[in-house]
């Protein structure tokens, strides 16, 4: 502000002093811009036009001006600030030095409206001060001292920007040449109290108006209260009720009556009431789930429709990945110029980038549909088996095309990698350095490319290993069941023989540890279970598989049949203390070569 101060030009300074040479006056109200006003106020050029100034850069003068406001705008420094002399009714100003810097001005308090004027004429009086100063605006007050120096009070806080204008200016009192009758003018900001008292009481009116506002927005964006809930009464109760069986109304009958009954509203005598509106209530539940049903319904149809449509864009999106490919092989390649294979090579890494998102957003979702299946509806383990080789087949096939999409992803790399090895020869010194760097990029993409791909690789034949494993496990199950066929054909020719000798099943089977059929079916199912666990179950988890099949099983009854059994089934304990775990194990296959 002080700057500002020191460099305001005369645009802003609408000053019609009087003078006796009317010549100088008009030249310098000319070159503002401004109509320049006599000693009766009159213009002197009655034609005058304010748009056409005889000097350049400076604008014609109007109110809506900002230097007419409290800080001055900022001047170019290469403006040059012409200042002419002023005839004054009793006195004559002359302009300071243009070659000597501009006097030096303190730091503008705040909502100044007071200015120092130093360095007046030991003859000076408050009507010579008040004849130079009140051109400048409407002066309150003016507090002169003895030591040839005064304050000046102005009404407004632009007016104090025109009055230092004036500093620097040499004043002559009338044509005498006196030393008592000449002075330097030093203008400056000052500070009073009075000023920053009403600068402090503008802050805080302004603070009220923008508190007020504030409090305006925040009323108009704050929701509005809750309605008011009526008071318990026979005729109100009937309301609700009404308003219970209506679905539209259903929303605030229900918050009515969660109020009623907080509120303590239940007695014996509207006990009755109060169930029948709870039963009204309930009876919304069976619609409720319908729509969530319809809702769930919609987004999975959402859900398709979407996939499907993703699915879609990839497969372009991979035609349009070939197309780039192809044009990037060394048939097509030599045909297009050097700015053509620049845009080729930013298309397709573009393109690439988009398609392994949507490949990412299409895998995540198939993703989230495999963890979404339902876990109650639990299948044989042979179906088991066979979901689980269904989901690594689909996962080998996943990091199959991510394998294939890394590979075109290299094959694009040494294109460039080549292309800029054939560049490299062509350019000159300067583009070496890039070039390095260029390499030095590519080469570090292509060893992290690589990097990436042996992880895929060994990840792919872990895959596979487990695939393999699996496909071993079910035909060990399959064998076990042939085996398990075969002994049920064993036993059913055992029992043929035996009635045509005429002994009783019973007596036979009574001689060794499976006394019945039924004991025989429980065997071969408990054994095929447990080959399932090779780390064994425990009697109660073998039971609970066993009574999806007959309800009636017990577990007594199991225990005591695999205790007998010893070279089949045997029992291992587990854990220390209260984790103390026993374990039931399939040792069939050991057990037969000991036998």
């Amino acid at each position: 502000s002080a700057d500002g101060g020191r460099n305001l030009s005369l645009d802003s300074i609408p000053m019609g002093l009087p003078m006796s040479g009317p010549t100088a006056w008009t030249t310098a109200m000319n070159n503002l811009g401004m109509a320049p006003m006599g000693m009766t106020g009159q213009p002197l050029l009655p034609d005058f036009d304010p748009a056409l100034g005889m000097m350049t850069g400076i604008p014609p003068i109007n109110p809506m001006m900002p230097g007419l406001g409290i800080v001055p705008p900022p001047i170019p420094p290469d403006m040059p600030a012409v200042k002419e002399i002023i005839h004054c009714k009793s006195c004559t100003l002359f302009p300071p030095n243009p070659h000597l810097p501009p006097p030096a001005t303190r730091e503008r308090p705040p909502g100044c409206k007071t200015v120092f004027v130093g360095g007046l004429p030991e003859n000076g009086t408050e009507q010579i001060i008040m004849e130079v100063f009140e051109q400048c605006g409407e002066v309150i007050a003016i507090r002169k001292s003895k030591k040839n120096f005064c304050h000046i009070r102005f009404a407004e806080e632009f007016m104090v920007d025109k009055a230092l204008y004036l500093s620097g200016y040499r004043i002559r009192l009338g044509s005498s040449t006196d030393k008592k009758d000449t002075g330097r003018l030093h203008v400056d900001f000052a500070q009073a109290r009075d000023d920053l008292y009403e600068w402090e009481c503008k802050q805080r009116m302004l603070a009220r108006e923008e508190r007020h506002r504030r409090r305006l927005e925040e009323e108009r964006f704050r929701p509005p209260s809750p309605p008011p809930v009526v008071h318990y009464s026979d005729h109100e109760c009937s309301v609700v009720a009404e308003k219970l069986k209506d679905d539209t109304k259903f929303l605030e009958a229900i918050q009515t009556l969660l109020t009623w009954i907080e509120r303590g509203e239940v007695n014996r005598r509207t006990a009755n009431n109060f169930y029948s509106m709870i039963q009204s209530a309930n009876s919304h539940i069976r619609r409720l789930v319908n729509e969530k049903a319809a809702h769930e319904k919609e987004m999975e149809e959402a859900k398709e429709k979407f996939k499907l449509a993703l699915s879609g864009i990839l497969v372009q999106f991979e035609q349009i990945v070939a197309v780039y490919h192809s044009a990037s092989k060394q048939k097509a390649w030599d045909h297009f110029t050097k700015a053509q294979r620049k845009n080729i090579s930013v298309w397709c890494k573009q393109a690439e980038e988009i398609r392994n998102i949507h490949n990412d957003e299409l895998m995540g979702i198939r993703r989230e549909e495999e963890m979404e299946m339902s876990d109650e509806e639990i299948e044989d383990p042979s179906e088991m088996k066979e979901t689980e080789e269904s989901a690594l087949v689909s996962q080998v096939e996943a990091l199959k095309e991510e394998n294939d999409s890394l590979r075109w992803q290299l094959d694009a790399y040494r294109n460039e990698v080549e292309l800029l090895k054939q560049e490299q020869g062509k350019a000159s010194r300067d583009e070496d350095t890039t070039k390095e760097q260029q390499m030095k990029l590519l080469q570090q993409a292509l060893q992290g490319m690589q990097k990436h791909l042996l992880k895929v690789q060994d990840e792919y034949k872990k895959r596979e290993a487990e695939l393999e494993k699996v496909r071993e496990d079910k035909l060990k199950i399959e064998t076990l069941l042939e085996n398990l066929k075969e002994q049920d054909s064993s036993t059913s020719r055992v029992c043929a023989c035996s009635q045509e000798k005429e002994c009783p099943v019973e007596k036979t089977l009574s001689n060794g540890p499976v006394k019945s059929e039924r004991e025989v079916l429980l065997v071969g199912i408990i054994s095929t279970f447990l080959h399932v666990h090779p780390f064994g179950a425990s009697i109660e988890y073998i039971c609970s598989y066993l009574q999806r099949l007959d309800s009636k099983i017990c577990t007594a009854e199991v225990e005591v049949l695999m205790t007998r059994l010893q070279n089949t089934f045997r029992q291992e304990l587990s854990g220390v203390g209260a984790s103390l775990e026993k374990r039931w194990k399939f040792c069939g296959f050991d057990g037969l070569k000991m036998t």
